[in-house]
């Protein structure tokens, strides 16, 4: 499948999803390619059915910037006490709809408007969907202090730490001014025990595992079909 065709189909999901967004509910708006696409289906539905919004929040100035492009006034988490619905798509689903996120660097922010949201929408194409999470490094989002620590601490556990980087060779740093560790093991044998043990970990700000959290993905198949599947 071409690039052009992966488009067309993340552009399906991103429709399917704006459909589902309520007039005047608080919506939560991730970020990446399929988000956008979202965005984009949100826009439309302003246009031709005058939908509004009672407040939006975001994870990232990309999906903000394009928000506002578009006529949405854009509000920070800490104006809101709950969103309706969040939309957001993931690095790694499987079949229990548990996730990895994070590869944009976004995770504690993006933890932080989907556990503040009644509902949680995933949308992904098909090469993101697996049995058992993996094929995506997992995002650690640490403090400078003790990252070093937490280095040799997780390479001490057979995680396979490796430092997030810039193109540069330089250290990537989070929007909250941390530094992530990717941790390189797969498949993850026991997702909430892994959770559990990072949870923990003093200077751990917060990582990418995000279980329990998504209440349905909606899926843009290579065939061209849409599937969507609820948490049960």
């Amino acid at each position: 499948m071409d690039k052009k065709e992966q488009d067309q189909l993340k552009k399906e999901a991103a429709i399917k999803a704006a459909a589902l967004v309520k007039n005047g509910s608080v919506l939560g708006v991730g970020t990446g390619s399929t988000v956008a696409f979202f965005i984009d289906a949100l826009g439309k539905r302003k246009d031709k059915e005058g939908l509004t919004l009672k407040h939006i929040v975001t994870t990232s100035n990309r999906s903000k910037k394009q928000l506002e492009s578009l006529g949405f006034k854009v509000d920070e988490l800490k104006d809101i006490d709950q969103a309706d619905l969040t939309v957001d798509g993931a690095d790694r689903v499987d079949r229990n709809l548990d996730g990895i996120k994070g590869g944009g660097g976004a995770l504690t922010l993006e933890k932080n408007v989907a556990i503040n949201s009644k509902q949680n929408i995933w949308i992904v194409d098909e090469s993101k969907v697996v049995e058992h999470l993996s094929g995506f490094p997992l995002p650690v989002e640490v403090l400078p202090i003790s990252a070093e620590q937490n280095f040799k601490k997780f390479e001490a556990e057979g995680l396979k730490p490796q430092w997030r980087k810039n193109e540069d060779g330089s250290r990537y740093v989070t929007h909250y001014g941390n530094y992530i560790i990717d941790l390189a093991i797969e498949p993850i044998p026991v997702p909430e025990g892994l959770a559990a043990y990072l949870d923990k970990t003093v200077g751990v700000v917060e990582h990418g595992l995000f279980l329990g959290i998504c209440d349905k993905v909606i899926i843009a198949k290579a065939n061209g079909a849409i599937e969507i599947k609820s948490r049960i």
